[in-house]
């Protein structure tokens, strides 16, 4: 049976009416500014061909892991969905079936940030005006593939409706570019970036480290089995990047491990982890090179994020057959004060350098992060991130380290997402959050309004340009 749905125009607010006025007027002066996307993970090729969108279910639920992890825990095959396998095949779903099964399954996301995000998107982008069900579902994919075939659909057309004032993918380091290439070749006014990933060249325990150094060597005319020139080929492959746009590298360990060892101790040490790597070996050298990385950093500008604590691929099984970025990693507990303690001893006071950390452990918020972002001219703190990119999630976050970081040792938002269409709606939930959070604030006589139209802004559009060199 179909019913109404609707985006209360109250929503995530708080329940006391003083407060829930207060972040109404704060909304009023947040709710139409640009988006600024400075991290995330939408396929460049997408504003580079601007070619149609397949289908609703290519669109809303192959990109999405927040979606099919939860349907994967309810017992959905990932081949029924379509999903791509790691040898780059997938099953010969049909996709409007498909796009039933998450129907039939739309229950599972009642209370989580994916349901706020799917159905802002169907309400704003699709005006759908009835909820998703079994008994929707036919309605649900015809409306949206229909629209997906129109000029106004296309992703430059979304981007410009969308209000995205610049949006940062992310690429591995032997990445070509070619995409962020055809763009910039375009008379397209849209600013798409890229951002430099050298994970799966500066980890030993990635699955195609060795690999990637002869990819690396290919595309620098280096011998990067070398220490000193695998060293000068990052470093070119970073001023590609920033040629082509980037502002910022993006470091995924899985520790915040920070080491300075000397060039000699080093030259050793990627000699073994080229071979046959101990997980001691392979984290040791993951720790020199966040190091080796903040110092490229210092001479080429670039901004530095860290992004720690994932146990990636958790599902080995899953990870066998289907490979990367399927929903299976997992939190994990991460230590930052003595992990960086390396890294920030050499470079922590160098106000030329800036690092934005991030976490999936929030028992470190208030313990280690705010201190640390709070002392260290190097270091600001990323938003909320990931499981906790979630109206409690990014709550938690402002309550722990305001006190001691204060708002402007943080940087805005980013939305971290491959999910294109939700963009809006995650910039939406998070700058409601703010509000509810500066209203409270204001309520308890702690800022005064101005100050908290002033800060509203601020965390939704202004820190995050400057945090990023937008």
């Amino acid at each position: 049976m179909a019913s109404t749905l609707t985006m209360h125009p109250d929503r995530l607010f708080s329940s006391n009416k003083i407060e829930r006025d207060i972040a109404r007027n704060l909304y009023q002066h947040v709710e139409k500014l640009p988006i600024v996307s400075p991290h995330g993970h939408t396929d460049p090729a997408w504003f580079a061909e601007n070619k149609n969108f397949s289908n609703p279910t290519e669109l809303l639920i192959h990109p999405d892991h927040y979606v099919f992890r939860m349907l994967y825990s309810q017992g959905v095959d990932l081949d029924q969905l379509g999903i791509p396998r790691k040898d780059g095949s997938h099953a010969n779903a049909d996709p409007e079936k498909a796009w039933q099964i998450f129907a039939d399954h739309y229950h599972l996301f009642q209370g989580t940030p994916s349901r706020i995000w799917l159905d802002y998107v169907f309400v704003n982008t699709f005006n759908i005006t009835e909820k998703l069900n079994s008994s929707t579902a036919s309605h649900y994919y015809q409306v949206i593939n229909d629209a997906l075939q129109t000029e106004a659909f296309k992703p430059r057309s979304l981007f410009d409706r969308y209000n995205i004032e610049v949006i940062a993918t992310t690429e591995c380091a032997t990445d070509n570019l070619k995409h962020h290439q055809k763009i910039k070749n375009s008379d397209w006014s849209g600013k798409v970036i890229t951002a430099f990933r050298p994970d799966a060249v500066v980890d030993p325990e990635h699955e195609k480290f060795n690999a990637k150094l002869v990819q690396l060597s290919e595309l620098t005319n280096l011998d990067c089995q070398e220490y000193s020139q695998y060293l000068d080929a990052l470093r070119q492959r970073r001023l590609f990047f920033k040629e082509m746009g980037a502002t910022s590298t993006d470091h995924g360990h899985p520790t915040a491990a920070t080491a300075n060892l000397s060039d000699e101790q080093a030259s050793v040490l990627f000699q073994k982890v080229q071979d046959t790597p101990t997980a001691s070996d392979a984290e040791l050298f993951r720790a020199h090179m966040l190091v080796k990385m903040a110092e490229m950093s210092l001479d080429d500008g670039l901004v530095m994020q860290i992004h720690p604590g994932s146990h990636r691929n958790h599902n080995q099984q899953l990870f066998a057959h289907y490979g990367r970025d399927k929903g299976a990693d997992i939190p994990a507990n991460t230590e930052y004060v003595n992990a960086l303690k390396p890294l920030l001893s050499k470079f922590g006071n160098n106000t030329d350098l800036s690092i934005i950390l991030f976490t999936l452990d929030e028992t470190v918020y208030s313990r280690e992060l705010a201190p640390l972002a709070g002392h260290y001219p190097s270091l600001k703190l990323g938003p909320a991130w990931w499981f906790h990119d979630s109206p409690e999630g990014m709550m938690r976050f402002r309550r722990s380290v305001t006190e001691t970081a204060g708002f402007y040792n943080t940087v805005g938002f980013n939305d971290d997402t491959r999910a294109f269409l939700s963009i809006p709606a995650r910039h939406d939930v998070a700058r409601r959050m703010d509000c509810t959070y500066l209203a409270e604030l204001v309520a308890r006589h702690m800022l005064d309004e101005s100050e908290a139209v002033t800060l509203a802004k601020d965390l939704a559009y202004n820190l995050a340009k400057e945090a990023y060199k937008l």
